[in-house]
This record gives C-alpha cells, sequence and structure tokens, in this order.
C-alpha cells in the first residue's frame, strides 16, 4: 500500500524524531511511505488566528500537494481534525470545494489509519516501563478517537498502562489560548501533570505532539521526573 506522510510543521522543526518514528512503524507493517518535499502547513495557525484568507492559501497548497494521494497520514489528530472539519467550511462555495471535501476523508491520524485502516493493532513494539495516556482534544472531539490508541498501547510488550482522572479534560495548550490565557492555560497543564502523577506513570504519551510540548514545559519547571513521548516513538521501540 502507497502511503503519502504529512508532517506538521511544528513536528518537522521541533521534533523530527516522531515523524522517522511514524515512517519506521509504518514500514514495518507493510507501508510504501511516500514524503512530498513540497509541503508545508496545513493551514490551521493562520485559520484559528483569524487569518482566513490566508489560510485559504495554505490550505489550497496542501490539496495541490496530495492531491493525488490515495491515503494520507499524520502523527497530529489536530492537523486531521482541521482538515476534515474546517476545510468544507474554508472552502464552502469555492470552485474547489469538492476537492476540499474529499481530501479530508483520505487524511488519517497515524493510530486511526493503523487500526481502522490496516486493521493492525499489534505493531510488534517493545517498551518496559509505566505510562499514562493523554487525550488530546483534537483526537477525541474532532477526529472520534479513544480506543485506538489504547489498543496500540495495550499490545506493546513490557508498558504497563494506567488510565489518569478526568482523562478527557484539555490540557491548556489550545495554540494560541496558551499565550492568549497564560494563566489559565499554565493551571490546566498543572492540573493535567498533577492527574498523571497521581498514576505513578513515568511517561505521558498522546498522539500529539503540540500537547506533549506544551506539557514537557510545565513538566521541567517544575522539576517532575514525568516525560512524554509521542505514541509514534513507543511504537517503533523494538
Amino acid at each position: 500500500m502507497n502511503v503519502h506522510i504529512f508532517i506538521p510543521c511544528f513536528v518537522d522543526q521541533l521534533y523530527p524524531q516522531v515523524a522517522f518514528n511514524m515512517v519506521k512503524v509504518l514500514e514495518r507493517v507493510g507501508c510504501n511511505v511516500i514524503y512530498n518535499p513540497n509541503q508545508t502547513c496545513c493551514g490551521q495557525p493562520a485559520f484559528n488566528a483569524g487569518y482566513w484568507q490566508e489560510s485559504k492559501d495554505v490550505c489550497n497548497k496542501f490539496i495541490s500537494d496530495f492531491n493525488t494521494a490515495e491515503y494520507v497520514v499524520a502523527p497530529s489528530a489536530s492537523c486531521v481534525g482541521f482538515i476534515r472539519n474546517y476545510y468544507p467550511k474554508v472552502f464552502d462555495k469555492a470552485s474547489n470545494s469538492k476537492e476540499a471535501n474529499a481530501i479530508g476523508k483520505k487524511v488519517f491520524e497515524f493510530s486511526d489509519f493503523l487500526v481502522n485502516v490496516l486493521k493492525v493493532e499489534d505493531v510488534n513494539a517493545s517498551f518496559n516501563g509505566k505510562a499514562t495516556y493523554h487525550d488530546s482534544c483534537a483526537a477525541l472531539r474532532e477526529c472520534r478517537l479513544k480506543q485506538e490508541p489504547r489498543k496500540l498501547l495495550s499490545n506493546v510488550k513490557g508498558l504497563e498502562l494506567l488510565e489518569m482522572n478526568d482523562v478527557e479534560t484539555c490540557c491548556g495548550f489550545g495554540g494560541s489560548f496558551a499565550v492568549k490565557f497564560e494563566p489559565i492555560s499554565v493551571a490546566m497543564a498543572d492540573q493535567k501533570i498533577a492527574h498523571a502523577a497521581d498514576t505513578q506513570a513515568e511517561y505521558i504519551i498522546s498522539t500529539d505532539m503540540s500537547c506533549l510540548m506544551h506539557l514537557e514545559g510545565r513538566l521541567k519547571n517544575s522539576g517532575s521526573n514525568l516525560k512524554v513521548l509521542h505514541l509514534a516513538d513507543v511504537l517503533a521501540n523494538d
């Protein structure tokens, strides 16, 4: 199966190992991974900041870059959720509205693609440690993903998965929300970290590096021993 990958801006610039690990897992389960070097951004940052026309220009480029792909897989439910749920709004009544709607049907978050498209729940991964899983708002509410990452993690040899309290509560990142409402954002992150620490876990795992980036900043400031890992980082470990 030919699979195109979309690498979000912040993963490309700050956490490239997540992209490499996603590729490693996809190849392990038999995919032929294709990377289009012309890709840039999905358009979400500009859209969320209120620059809708600028966002539309970027979204148009995304459609052009991936228009011929059968499947597009990304290590970010946030980007996938934006493409699926907001491209139809961005391109409402536009000449290419049909293409905008179609692109959302072939873009998948990593765990969604593995479990629901490839029907794979065990990728032959091993990881020794205790971890708790954080449901990102985008994965849970925009992509409707809850059990998919947990199914994958439950089959990782040596990993003990512990559920935290209020697991579906936001971590406080929310993109520009963390900048505009810093005190609230920090308090929400601290609450999430406290719930994670209560499980005695060593790691916080999620589908979204944006959430984990936010939590990691608070963890470093607080001197906590908790570490963050993207789902792909765990599944790539053999």
